[in-house]
């Protein structure tokens, strides 16, 4: 009988071997492969999917393998880093590209894929670059079954065992068998799950005495063991031929575990019921299950307990769109244990919203944005000015140089943003993008109430085309005493932004403004205050949780009762930046003092920084230089005010 025996005091849990890929899945659920239009970009491969899951779910895990050194290499590599996966022995290969996938999404039972890996970076993972010293920092080594497949990758992974077995390191064989990748089937028929190959199983014998653990499907075992149409008799020969412990996954029914003598039926063996849920993609199913299981396993829980573990994790997944991306970190799965959750999965609105707001994203512990979305605003400044129009562009990525000149001066990497639209700001945006700068864009159509957008009356096909890491603005004139029909108009457009950003990816700033034209003339801050904080608790009652809510300046009490608030609601929100509304300097940096709650992350302002060097640029009485020089004094000074109206917070923490 084998036990598992993990070694402690290692500095990873978890180093996975094997397939990294780029998946690219049809979007269009119900189409064959050849119909589909577009594709979305995910993280895949078996082997760095668990590497993923593992990771997510917070073990120290960490990715042998090899990319191209190309865009899709880095992303591959990026991608496991956000995770906090370690990247340290992935490979690079100057010549070779890294591999694809193309998947699609026909129907519950039919799942097209179409692998390239013709002399791909991953398949030619070198033995020579495998690290002993990492290896022996490893508690567990799991190797997928492709990389048995070919002499080079056989070799690496050979390698890689006897490392691990030189300093006691768990050794893992997830079996991933995949008939297309050992050549036994068409290039296009990469959904074909089995193939019998006598070959194939004697090359795989010859290394399963080398493992401590192997995980399989029924199907997977059989070209294991080798005896067609029968698993238990497969079963038999592989334990002929190796000690290890066994886990079979048996799809919807669960998975069981066969850690010595393999009995007469599968239903003697210890099993553990499977979650019921409906399908929507089983592709990556078993690459989560064998997430979930080494996750409980290497942190000491019985078979039992890390396989219901295993079993959610496969549920979840297949529930979703894609394999990597879909793993859930471990508040989604608390809300799956909980007892509270929908059991029609992909209608639990807390399980989706867990899902993108615990998953690793950019932390933004505080901001100082520049914002120069305005269109409105700029018009009037340049006919102010006596302009053309067609200056503004030139104008609003000067102003992004004024950003970057603070950003550098007072180091604000992390911090610094830009909020910019996407007519006269299309360059200035494309600039700003990609440089690890919080970038914003407006949506709203500019002074409209009811709120329309900007552009288009469809805002969800306008968000397909833009930069994910772009969050999206939408400034609102509301009021929760607002004639119903104007109320319920406002509510109806802000549900569909709402859908249309939990679709795309894209993070939500609202911001509120209450119309002054029914607020009171005689209405004091505090009155005003009550009118945000109510149209906020009005928002939360209609479900919408945005990540970001941007609000006039608020007295201190207001703060603390936004904070709370947002505590009961949605603690997962990124919390509340300071809008601007052209107030002057001094004014805004008093307010800052009043907003020392930690639910307020910084500012967003504009105008005030702006408004007057840009006019005076427009109507050429100052130069390019000296306009940057104004803007990126007057935000360095508001830079200032904020970080000296919270340094006690900073230092207390």
């Amino acid at each position: 009988m084998q036990t598992l025996n993990f070694p402690e005091g290692r500095r990873y849990d978890l180093a996975c071997l094997g397939r990294l890929a780029v998946d690219l899945y049809a979007q269009q659920i119900g189409s064959r492969l050849e119909d589909a239009a577009s594709f979305s970009k995910y993280l895949g491969g078996s082997s760095a999917n668990i590497a993923f899951g593992a990771a997510r779910l917070g073990l120290r895990a960490a990715m042998i393998s090899r990319v191209g050194d190309e865009q899709m290499g880095r992303f591959l590599v990026e991608t496991l880093q956000r995770e906090g996966c370690d990247v340290s022995q992935v490979q690079v290969d100057p010549q070779r590209l890294t591999a694809l996938v193309l998947l699609g999404l026909k129907d519950r039972d039919t799942f097209p894929l179409l692998f390239y890996r013709e002399n791909c970076a991953d398949m030619a993972l070198e033995a020579d670059g495998i690290n002993e010293a990492f290896i022996a920092q490893c508690r567990a080594l799991l190797i997928t079954g492709t990389h048995l497949s070919a002499p080079g990758v056989r070799a690496a992974s050979v390698a890689a065992l006897d490392h691990a077995q030189k300093h006691g390191v768990l050794r893992v064989l997830d079996i991933d068998y995949r008939p297309v990748l050992w050549g036994l089937t068409k290039r296009g028929e990469g959904a074909n799950r089995f193939v019998p190959d006598a070959q194939v199983t004697q090359r795989l014998q010859t290394l399963l005495p080398r493992f401590d653990l192997l995980i399989g499907t029924e199907e997977e075992f059989l070209i294991a063991g080798g005896v067609q149409g029968d698993l238990m008799a497969s079963l038999r020969a592989v334990r002929a031929v190796t000690q290890a412990a066994m886990v079979v996954k048996l799809g919807a029914a669960g998975c069981c575990f066969i850690p010595g003598a393999v009995p007469e039926r599968i239903e003697d063996a210890q099993t553990v019921q499977g979650e019921r849920v409906e399908v929507l993609n089983v592709l990556g199913a078993g690459d989560a299950f064998a997430a979930g299981l080494m996750t409980g396993l290497l942190r000491g829980q019985p078979f039992e307990e890390a396989a219901q573990l295993a079993n959610a994790c496969g549920a979840i997944v297949v529930s979703r769109h894609a394999c990597s991306a879909a793993m859930p970190t471990p508040a989604e799965l608390a809300h799956w244990f909980s007892g509270q959750r929908n059991p029609k999965v992909d209608a639990d609105a807390q399980l989706a919203h867990l899902h993108r707001t615990t998953a690793a994203r950019t932390p933004w512990s505080s901001l100082a944005v520049l914002a120069f979305d305005h269109r409105a605003q700029f018009a009037d400044l340049a006919r102010q000015a006596g302009s053309d129009e067609s200056r503004v562009p030139a104008l609003k990525q000067l102003l992004v140089s004024a950003a970057a000149r603070v950003a550098q001066s007072h180091s604000l990497q992390g911090r610094v943003g830009v909020l910019i639209d996407g007519s006269y700001g299309s360059d200035a945006l494309a600039a700003a993008t990609g440089c690890g700068w919080w970038v914003g864009r407006p949506v709203e159509l500019p002074l409209s109430r009811p709120l329309r957008f900007d552009g288009t009356s469809s805002v969800a096909s306008q968000l397909v085309q833009w930069p994910v890491e772009q969050t999206v603005k939408c400034l609102v004139y509301y009021h929760p005493d607002d004639a119903v029909e104007l109320r319920l108009e406002q509510e109806a457009r802000i549900r569909e932004l709402w859908e249309a950003t939990r679709a795309s990816g894209h993070e939500l700033l609202l911001e509120l403004i209450p119309p002054a034209s029914i607020l009171p003339k005689t209405d004091t801050d505090a009155a005003r205050d009550a009118v945000v904080l109510r149209s906020i608790e009005r928002l939360y009652n209609l479900g919408f949780k945005p990540e970001w809510w941007k609000l006039s300046p608020m007295a201190p009490e207001a703060w603390d009762r936004l904070a709370e608030l947002i505590a009961a609601r949605d603690p997962q929100c990124r919390g509340a930046v300071i809008l601007g509304l052209n107030q002057p300097l001094a004014h805004l940096a008093r307010s800052f003092s009043a907003a020392t709650n930690p639910v307020v992350k910084g500012f967003m302002i504009g105008r005030t920084l702006w408004a007057e060097p840009g006019l005076r640029w427009l109507q050429q009485a100052i130069d390019d230089e000296t306009l940057v020089q104004e803007v990126a004094r007057n935000f360095a000074a508001l830079v200032e005010a904020w970080d000296l109206a919270h340094q006690p917070l900073r230092a207390a923490a």
